[in-house]
């Protein structure tokens, strides 16, 4: 029989914090060290210290020193692709006017022999003799017409293709377009005025294809301002045309 002493020392132990528990169960001072070291719930360790950071000022001197490389790298890839689009764009340009002017110009050679075949047909209609239209034959009036018909459709289908006749009469000479032949005296028109044209000149675009033969005079007052950089003296304005 359980004596009344062992008792009260089961009792005892029950009723005891668990560090006594601890003690009794672990065999003394080692158990009880074994029980304190998971505190009960509701109570602070007892040293309550925060935990330390490990190298925490190198550690941000190193993000600092990514997060700037990483910077310069980056602004160095914008640079690199801001200029590569504008050299595209560069290119873009400058193949489209290159396409532009190969398609403007393709047909300059063949144009320039062109002239030369409407000259001729020109020269026949000025061989005529006078009055030989008046003459009354059906058959001569129908052959000049036609050759004259002949010239117009001609320049019509060249002016198609971007060629266009020069007009320089009564207007001021222009070298880039225009070719003095020889000087006229005259003192009621200004200086280097062209009064007469021996061969007619023609532009494709704005280039020219054929300079115009002129005279032009000399002796008179000084010559009106040169044009404006859009307006090319003898070209024809395609907006004074009629619609």
């Amino acid at each position: 029989m359980t004596s009344e002493t062992d008792k009260t020392a089961n009792e005892s132990q029950r009723n005891a914090s668990p560090a006594a528990q601890a003690y009794f169960k672990g065999g003394g001072v080692a158990g009880a060290a074994a029980g304190d070291m998971n505190p009960p719930a509701g109570h602070a360790p007892i040293d309550d210290e925060p935990v330390p950071t490990w190298g925490g000022d190198n550690a941000n001197e190193a993000d600092r020193a990514r997060i700037a490389e990483l910077e310069a790298e980056n602004a160095d890839v914008k640079d690199r692709l801001l200029r590569l689009a504008a050299d595209m764009e560069n290119l873009r340009r400058r193949t489209e006017r290159e396409i532009k002017d190969a398609r403007q110009f393709a047909v300059a050679n063949f144009a320039r022999d062109m002239l030369s075949v409407s000259d001729n047909l020109d020269r026949a209609i000025q061989a005529l003799p006078e009055g030989a239209r008046e003459s009354g034959d059906a058959g001569f009036t129908s052959l000049v017409e036609g050759v004259e018909m002949t010239g117009r459709s001609m320049l019509s289908a060249m002016e198609r293709h971007g060629v266009k006749k020069l007009e320089p009469l009564n207007a001021r000479f222009d070298p880039n377009f225009h070719q003095a032949m020889f000087e006229i005296p005259n003192a009621d028109l200004p200086a280097n005025t062209v009064v007469q044209v021996v061969q007619e000149g023609y532009a494709i675009g704005e280039r020219v294809l054929r300079p115009a033969l002129v005279g032009v005079s000399k002796g008179g007052p000084k010559a009106a301002p040169a044009p404006g950089p859009d307006t090319k003296p003898g070209v024809p304005d395609e907006s004074t045309k009629d619609a």
